[in-house]
């Protein structure tokens, strides 16, 4: 098992901190008030080789491992969280296009998020719908040579600034659940579409909002993957993304953590350092643990998808622990800073806020221990007892 990274993957892990540290760290903050986010910052990542690394060379993308886009995220997020999900979203989205999408669509858009000239979106989640993702009701019905959406996708990173998304609707029967599904790649630029978003109290630069559709049209090439059967299939991909926000959630802690050893070197109290205290040292040495285990978590996931090997449980590990556990730290760091960790001249609060989303979005923690159970012992962890359910009755 691999756990130190090659010559090549640390080229990529230093050129992400070089350009973290010095493009991204320092305006974090001021930047996380906004509800857009740098396009020019996008393209210089893009311009670095920082966005869809793992993307196929045929596409634009440099074909590297799952792990050196890991590598890239955890550097990125360390400095700026809400950066992170340009990574994030480079990977997921574009290898979805890739793999799914028409060549031609793919021969079009894939350089493009690879470069930094494009971001691509996930239009996935419905008002109703929720953690039931099948549940789907926005519609695609036949018009000619292409077909006609009409409805709503909410949720969606990036709701007003995506250039174009990938949007999951109803083909088939209505009560189907996620058989009748079909996928669209669909450009966000034309008439019939608008967009909100929200005020969220973390994640802002992303723009998480909805989309509406009215009487869209798609061409049937635009249509991903097999018809009424695009659920299931596209959403495997959801492994890597799960991993990768793991990855995310750790660099943000990690650097509290970090920020917070050296404060407690430098605060007195008592005529001493406060890190002599255990009080002070312990809650970060636990932390220190927590992270490193996490850590290995993470790349094992990621070694795991580049040898080819199952990973839907140890992702679904990384989706519900990583969140949970990083804003524990977050908040302990913020604890640790005393009356000044409560003001928001300290990074701490806006990084909790930035995690605490990654709780909610892309699959709660209910639903990532569920797909551990169904993976432990099969479907038998998500039927329901039928004589229970009738007495309930």
């Amino acid at each position: 098992m691999q756990f130190q990274p090659t010559d090549d993957q640390k080229a990529f892990r230093d050129t992400a901190k070089r350009f973290a540290t010095e493009k991204l760290a320092p305006t974090y903050q001021e930047r996380a008030n906004g509800h857009t986010f740098d396009r020019a910052l996008i393209k210089e990542m893009g311009a670095l080789g920082l966005i869809g690394a793992d993307l196929p060379e045929e596409f634009g993308g440099l074909g590297e491992s799952s792990v050196t886009s890991g590598l890239i995220v955890e550097e990125i997020a360390y400095a700026d969280f809400n950066a992170s999900y340009v990574q994030l979203l480079g990977s997921l989205m574009g290898g979805m296009v890739a793999k799914h999408a028409s060549k031609d669509i793919a021969s079009e858009w894939v350089p493009k998020v690879v470069s930094g000239d494009a971001v691509i979106g996930l239009g996935l989640t419905e008002p109703r719908g929720g953690s039931d993702a099948a549940n789907l009701i926005l519609k695609a019905e036949k018009s000619g040579n292409g077909w006609r959406l009409n409805g709503e996708k909410t949720s969606m990173s990036f709701a007003s600034q995506a250039d174009a998304a990938v949007v999951f609707a109803r083909t088939g029967d209505p009560d189907g659940g996620s058989r009748g599904v079909s996928a669209f790649f669909v450009d966000l630029n034309q008439e019939g579409i608008k967009r909100t978003h929200f005020d969220d109290i973390g994640t802002k630069p992303v723009g998480r909002g909805s989309v509406f559709f009215d009487d869209v049209f798609v061409p049937a090439e635009n249509m991903m993957a097999e018809q009424d059967r695009a659920f299931g299939t596209i959403m495997a991909g959801f492994d890597y993304s799960r991993a990768l926000i793991g990855l995310e959630c750790l660099g943000a802690a990690q650097a509290s953590v970090d920020e917070t050893w050296a404060y407690v070197q430098e605060r007195e109290a008592f005529g001493a350092p406060i890190v002599q205290y255990q009080g002070v040292s312990f809650p970060l040495a636990e932390a220190e643990t927590q992270l490193t285990m996490m850590r290995q978590l993470c790349y094992y996931t990621l070694d795991l998808r580049d040898r080819g090997l199952p990973h839907t449980s140890q992702a679904a590990m990384c989706k519900w622990y990583l969140p949970k556990t990083a804003c524990e730290i977050l908040h302990q760091c913020l604890i640790l800073h005393g009356h000044y960790g409560y003001t928001t001249d300290l990074p701490h609060h806006q990084r909790y806020n930035d995690v605490l989303g990654l709780q909610i979005g892309d699959g709660t923690a209910q639903i990532q221990k569920l797909v551990i159970a169904r993976e432990k012992v099969g479907r038998m962890a998500l039927q329901y007892d039928k004589k229970a359910k009738g007495a309930a009755k």
